[in-house]
């Protein structure tokens, strides 16, 4: 298998192309911006192979034929849940919190103190937003793991469950944020940006933090010298009007503060939620999402393919498409997309697993940290 689908070159040479879309791929050869109208464009008329031409070109041109992952694994404190979003399968109303989870101090100090020893150089926190657990308790937890493993870098809490912490803690902001990097967060996971567009938000996740909110958490992170990540939860009911508008959103923003590692579609999934009537999106449509993220996205250097949503197989695919990295181990800590019905419903991946499915279609495994500094470049598949 190969991830080359089509050459740039051959594709500016085709007769008949549409022109908007011929001026596309000659922006893309000359790496200009590509305008909102353009973005619409390519979703509207773009075919897979020459969507994949060209994203295909871009990332060829930062990465060559680089693609990264990290050894990660997630603390998922709790899936009891203030909020109540349309598109969610994980989270339980705190009313029916005996139907879901609560995971004490010690339960979450135990399951770091599981990887001692091991290589992991990542802990990813995040879950519901629990009425209980407030800021003074994570920002314990932080001090706590930090105290045990001063080295394993702490990414934690997405905008949703800041948002909370901080209004309840009745502290702005700056104050909130700062108060967790000194206790030791270190980074952002990009959860709860879902679609930025009042339209959408409204009928799928309504009561929680907006567009503006979501984006001054991130802009105040990055301003305070913490990286982050953004996500875009597609393949439901918004239209392509509303994923360009998002994307911009975050293409501003970058354009801003440069504080964004990468940016990840996610799909959405149907299993046992209140959508679960909307049809999922098909494989193409996925890797069209993946490639025009690529193309449109052009001041994120890295595009990750989330490989416990998408399933290996696709994940795979998506490395002609524009994708350089695809997340981590992760090593069976998730729960979030196996309940919502995705293929990996005990996703873990061992180093040697990330790097055949790499190597498998033409690429060199790397194995970075979180913020994407080289730990160690994987030739003929040698393993650690």
């Amino acid at each position: 298998m190969t991830t080359e689908i089509f050459n740039l070159a051959d594709i500016l040479k085709q007769s008949g192309l549409d022109k908007g879309l011929l001026q596309i791929a000659e922006k893309v050869k000359n790496k200009e911006r590509i305008t909102e109208a353009e973005g619409l464009l390519l979703f509207e008329k773009g075919e897979l192979g020459f969507l994949g031409a060209l994203a295909n070109h871009v990332a060829q041109s930062l990465h060559h034929n680089k693609v990264y992952f990290n050894r990660n694994f997630h603390i998922e404190p709790t899936n009891v849940c203030v909020f109540t979003c349309n598109f969610c399968s994980y989270s339980r109303l705190y009313k029916h919190r005996d139907d879901g989870w609560e995971l004490s101090m010690e339960q979450m100090l135990d399951m770091v103190r599981k990887y001692d020893g091991q290589p992991v150089t990542e802990v990813h926190i995040v879950g519901g937003v629990h009425p209980k657990m407030n800021l003074d308790f994570f920002c314990e937890l932080i001090q706590k793991i930090k105290a045990h493993r001063p080295g394993l870098h702490i990414k934690g809490f997405t905008a949703v469950e800041l948002d909370y912490m901080f209004r309840k803690a009745k502290l702005s902001v700056e104050e909130g944020m700062q108060k967790l990097k000194e206790a030791g967060l270190q980074s952002l996971p990009g959860g709860g940006a879902e679609i930025f567009h009042p339209e959408v938000r409204m009928e799928i996740c309504a009561d929680k933090v907006d567009a503006d909110g979501w984006l001054l958490i991130h802009e105040t992170a990055h301003k305070l010298g913490m990286h982050s990540n953004a996500t875009m939860l597609y393949g439901h009911v918004e239209k392509y009007e509303h994923r360009i508008d998002h994307m911009s959103r975050l293409r501003n923003l970058q354009d801003k503060t440069g504080g964004f590692n990468c940016f990840i579609p996610l799909k959405f999934r149907n299993k046992d939620n209140d959508m679960s009537h909307i049809p999922e999106a098909s494989v193409v449509e996925d890797l069209r999402l993946y490639a025009i993220s690529r193309i449109f996205m052009d001041n994120f250097r890295n595009l990750k393919a989330y490989w416990p949503m998408l399933g290996r197989q696709s994940a795979q695919l998506t490395l002609a498409f524009g994708v350089n990295d695809l997340d981590g181990t992760i090593d069976d800590t998730t729960k979030i997309y196996s309940m919502a019905g995705s293929e990996e419903q005990t996703p873990s991946m061992s180093t040697e697993n990330l790097c055949d499915l790499i190597t498998a279609v033409g690429k060199i495994p790397v194995e970075r940290d979180t913020l994407y500094n080289e730990i160690k470049v994987y030739q003929d598949k040698e393993l650690a």
